[in-house]
């Protein structure tokens, strides 16, 4: 398994927009994404400095990514 990247909400953002998710709307801290295609994913991400590793984790797994594919799309 590999680790985990640092990573704040904005660029966990920036790196599932990538994978055609779009912001749907943003609810105080929390941004709201969703996916084009069905089935129509929804993802919830902390706007936060720094995601914790769990919640970082829950949402690579939520949108059915691997953490080097993950990493990938940060890189790009």
């Amino acid at each position: 398994m590999s680790k985990l990247p640092v990573v704040s909400g904005r660029e966990a953002v920036r790196a599932f927009q990538k994978l055609g998710y779009m912001v749907d709307h943003q609810t105080g801290s929390h941004i709201i994404l969703r996916h084009c295609d069905p089935p129509h994913r929804r993802l919830t991400v902390p706007d936060h400095r720094e995601l914790a590793k769990g919640t970082l984790r829950n949402l690579i797994r939520q949108a059915g990514l691997t953490v080097e594919r993950f990493q990938s799309l940060l890189r790009v």
